[in-house]
């Protein structure tokens, strides 16, 4: 009896030895088999999926709405250059489609975007309004096309032209006066000596004005805005750092940067780091000696939607609060008389300016008269998102596609809801 159950416990044995891997091959088979038919089921197979595609992934936003006013159908860049929000077609453009629909002429309106949120970079919309179809007089198709980019160079130009022809009038004037004060004794040193002094540094300090006012231009728009990369927001924090230190350790002034941070940010560095150092040199230069000035990062808001806050601190005059609402605008100096013994043209804070709003962030500030001034860069985290690698619930790839499709039919479903 005993042999009888050794040999059947043996028996036992080597079936679960040799089942456990015929099973395994089996659910690894069945695995392939369904990854496969679920990559099948993503391709595009139809003309109408194709279609669908492109309409959701165009550049140019586009949305359908009908007499009362209902949208209809629209694809994401419509959300994002305001033609439509929350499902409610925007106001100015709902009042000329309400002419279209009379007449079944096309038209056009220029729309100016207010900056909703941080990282939203479109500021000017050409919108065009027409029927969707002569044969059928109930919907209108508004395009919309995001001309920030034009305008904003447009308006560079300009503006360039005119501070050129405005400001550099002071410094030329002054070396001129210069020149013929030093040309009216030429053989005594001392005087050659002071007038030379000034002159060169007339010259200097118009030099400076002139590549400041070419910078500010380019980032005003007369260049094309350059391409952005993942950076560090430390690496920028300590680049700046480094670049006031030498002027700082002169008026023994104490740099301090906060706690590191991993985040990453969408960004030409060498624009971020020449900002955040004007920021820098600005709290330097209107800080008593022997003051400490601060450098602090904070991240807030939910995942995927965070934004980084770079705080530059000082413990200087302060700023009084009529002057704080000009204190970005080109030319503009709280105290002449300090900007001129510190050499500076009034343009940096208006150049941090441009290079944040060019980021898709905001400049912030903060100033009490005898207390100090706190400036704050908020701009939108970078969070790379996998597309390939990704596996939702289900086991399915996620891929731009489908997560694309999933959002139309969940819209569409909703729409089917309300109706009901």
């Amino acid at each position: 009896m005993s042999v009888e159950m050794v040999f059947g416990f043996l028996v036992g044995v080597t079936v679960c030895a040799l089942a456990v891997p015929a099973v395994r091959a089996v659910q690894r088979r069945y695995e392939r088999r369904r990854n496969t038919a679920a990559t099948e089921e993503n391709q595009v197979s139809t003309i109408s999926q194709a279609l669908h595609l492109a309409f959701q992934g165009s550049p140019t936003g586009a949305t359908v709405v009908d007499r009362a006013g209902d949208v209809i159908l629209s694809n994401p860049s419509a959300h994002e250059m305001a033609l439509v929000h929350d499902r409610t077609i925007n106001a100015e453009v709902w009042k000329v489609a309400q002419e279209v629909f009379e007449d079944k002429e096309t038209r056009s309106l220029d729309l100016k975007i207010s900056q909703r949120r941080t990282g939203h970079r479109v500021t000017q919309v050409q919108a065009v309004v027409k029927p969707l179809t002569l044969n059928d007089d109930r919907f209108v198709i508004i395009y919309g096309s995001d001309e920030s980019e034009s305008v904003r160079m447009e308006a560079a130009r300009r503006d360039f032209v005119a501070n050129v022809s405005h400001e550099l009038k002071t410094p030329v004037g002054g070396i001129a006066l210069l020149a013929e004060a030093l040309l009216e004794d030429p053989g005594d040193p001392a005087h050659v000596e002071y007038f030379g002094t000034r002159v060169q540094k007339e010259a200097a300090r118009m030099a400076n004005m002139v590549n400041e006012l070419i910078a500010l231009s380019k980032l005003q728009g007369a260049e094309r805005l350059p391409e952005m990369e993942p950076v560090r927001v430390d690496d920028i924090v300590t680049d700046a750092i480094a670049r006031n230190q030498l002027t700082a350790d002169a008026l023994n002034i104490e740099l301090t940067a906060g706690q590191p941070t991993d985040k990453l940010v969408m960004a030409d560095k060498s624009l971020l780091v020449t900002a955040l150092s004007n920021l820098i040199v600005n709290a330097i230069n209107y800080s008593p000696e022997s003051t400490p000035v601060s450098v602090t990062k904070k991240v807030v808001g939910e995942h995927g939607k965070e934004i980084v806050l770079i705080r530059v601190t000082d413990r200087g005059v302060g700023i009084a609060p009529e002057d704080q609402k000009r204190v970005f605008e080109r030319f503009f100096r709280v105290d002449k008389a300090r900007s001129r013994q510190t050499g500076g043209t009034g343009l940096g804070l208006s150049i941090v300016k441009h290079v944040v709003a060019n980021h898709g962030g905001n400049l912030k500030l903060w100033s009490r008269p005898g207390t100090g001034s706190t400036f704050t860069i908020e701009l939108p985290v970078y969070n790379e998102i996998p597309l390939l690698n990704d596996q939702n619930p289900a086991g399915t790839p996620v891929t731009l596609d489908n997560r694309l499709g999933a959002a139309v039919v969940a819209r569409a479903n909703s729409r089917r809801k309300d109706k009901a």
